[in-house]
């Protein structure tokens, strides 16, 4: 039991994981690891921010009471999520890594793996949704909301189990070899199945978008000689004009991730992952806080709502003054009429 315990490092520390693989950990602070967290941490706040509002939009407005703004919410929730995730990682890089026991080293890497899972799930939920909906050319789907939120509950369920795989099952504790080069104490073999599930589920997401986009342009050269269909296919068109914008950012902002990942997989050291891979985070990150721009760019009715959120504050401050100025106003119009009714007296008794 002593030599298998031995054979699999469990009492080595993270540092050690780190010298074995050649990542350098930083000793002391730079004026560039301040400059790095301050904006990380910046751009992580405002991520939880503009996710939340519109996390809040969807729920406020009636108009968005329907399966696939359901699950546009849990994308927000997802991207939220990812800022919460991203924030721990700049409170424990640097030269803290060299302090975290494994255990907080897996966490951190756990939050970076659900959020990822959990969008890349949310992408796949709506793509299906969408095919299913726009084919029989409806705008929203008949799916109950029992059946959301229990697509929703197993999303979340999924990505919970991804992000706990590599700390519980799949590791290189018990085979140094297999260590990455990027996240020292995953596992080479878990990096390159992970990034091709992704990478395929990308492909699969794109095919099924270009099959909707194909049908929808032939439904609608036969809706133009009918004017009420041809506005019904026109809503259709422009909210999957939203959808694959926010497809689209997904895929630009996670592929070089994900192509490293697999590179580091496939070839260790000799892939110079680490060159890459401060850029590819920073490009990951700003992928959550793309969609609420693209919503608010692209849906008339999510900006309004965006508006009437951020003016709600200006509106009871507002309030809020006229209360506390009604009083005074009253006065000074009681005294005017006071005024007046003497003046009429004088004039009467003269």
């Amino acid at each position: 039991m002593d030599s298998e315990w031995n054979t699999c490092n469990y009492s080595h520390n993270v540092t050690f994981f780190y010298n074995f693989v050649g990542k350098k950990i930083s000793v002391v602070w730079t004026a560039r690891d301040f400059v790095v967290i301050g904006l990380g941490l910046t751009v992580c706040v405002i991520v939880l921010l503009a996710n939340l509002m519109v996390m809040v939009a969807i729920f406020l407005n009636k108009r968005f009471h329907f399966p696939i703004y359901y699950l546009l919410g849990n994308m927000a929730a997802a991207d939220l999520f990812a800022g919460i995730a991203y924030a721990n990682l700049m409170l424990n890089t640097g030269p803290w890594t060299s302090t975290l026991s494994k255990e907080q080293w897996y966490i951190r890497g756990a939050l970076i793996d659900i959020s990822l899972t959990a969008s890349v799930a949310n992408l796949l939920a709506v793509a299906v949704e969408r095919h299913q909906t726009i084919i029989t050319m409806q705008l929203h789907s008949k799916m109950t909301k029992r059946r959301v939120v229990l697509l929703i509950v197993c999303i979340w369920a999924v990505s919970i189990i991804m992000g706990l795989v590599p700390s519980t099952v799949w590791n290189c504790e018990c085979d140094l070899e297999d260590c990455s080069t990027v996240a020292p104490l995953y596992s080479r073999r878990f990096l390159i199945f992970w990034a091709i599930l992704n990478l395929l589920t990308f492909f699969v997401m794109a095919a099924m978008y270009t099959r909707i986009f194909v049908y929808v342009r032939y439904k609608s050269r036969y809706a133009s000689e009918h004017s009420s269909e041809m506005q019904h296919s026109q809503t259709v068109v422009n909210l999957m004009k939203t959808i694959s914008m926010v497809l689209g950012a997904f895929v630009i902002c996670w592929t070089p991730g994900l192509m490293t990942l697999l590179l580091d997989g496939l070839l260790g050291q000799a892939s110079h992952a680490n060159t890459y891979e401060k850029f590819c985070l920073l490009m990951a990150q700003c992928n959550s806080l793309v969609n609420p721009i693209i919503y608010s760019l692209r849906d008339a009715e999510m900006r309004s709502t965006f508006k009437s959120i951020l003016c709600c504050r200006c509106e009871q401050k507002t309030e809020q003054s006229r209360v506390i100025t009604s009083p005074l106003s009253e006065r000074r119009s009681s005294n005017k009429e006071n005024r007046g009714c003497v003046e009429k007296s004088e004039d009467q008794t003269a």
